[in-house]
């Protein structure tokens, strides 16, 4: 009975928190982020052939190396292909889709559980009815919602930080993440697979 008053008072507070001070946190940590891989000159430096080289010459530290830019570059809007292309050209087809799925796996995951810490369920304060419609959806159906979202937009940035900031559970979160990459990676290896070869880099 304690604990659930406790559990109750808790949520009170939250919910007494405005939104934007909810938010704020969570806004400013992206952008110090983005900074930081800004004016750093690790996104210049950070290309095609950089990574390529990195996963060939050090095929094991280089993949550790290749799985924390990869969760740095998402949590700075680097976008995913160029990691994908990388690896696909230095590890082919089925191990540059290996290390990729782990990879984006790893960074989602990582993004969700940073964005959480700072910001909490945020979005549960929208008052909207749109916002209250798509919330309800979500919690009708959380895994196959996701699935189908993750599907469509892999790991952009912004569903990842929605969803963190939506309320939805960690384990269903990494389920759908888990089960929703392979369709796409897949895909997209495929694609750049062909491209190098129409290109003679392969």
């Amino acid at each position: 009975m304690d604990d659930d008053r406790t559990s109750a008072d808790r949520r009170d507070r939250t919910a007494r928190v405005p939104l934007w001070r909810r938010l704020l946190p969570v806004a400013a940590f992206l952008c110090l982020l983005f900074a930081v891989a800004e004016f750093s000159g690790l996104r210049a430096h950070l290309d095609l052939p950089m990574l390529r080289m990195l996963l060939v010459q050090h095929p094991a530290s280089g993949l550790a190396l290749f799985v924390g830019l990869f969760c740095l570059g998402n949590l700075a809007q680097i976008p995913g292909w160029l990691f994908l292309a990388a690896a696909v050209l230095a590890l082919g087809r089925v191990g540059g889709g290996l290390a990729t799925y782990l990879a984006a796996c790893v960074s989602c995951m990582v993004t969700f559980y940073s964005v959480r810490w700072l910001g909490g369920d945020a979005l549960r304060q929208l008052d909207g009815c749109f916002a209250r419609r798509l919330l309800a959806r979500l919690d009708a159906a959380p895994v196959s919602s996701m699935i189908a979202l993750r599907t469509l937009f892999q790991t952009a940035p912004a569903l990842n930080y929605t969803l963190a900031l939506s309320g939805v559970g960690s384990r269903a979160y990494l389920l759908a993440t888990l089960a929703g990459l392979p369709l796409p990676i897949l895909l997209y290896c495929l694609f750049f697979d062909y491209v190098a070869m129409a290109l003679g880099i392969a």
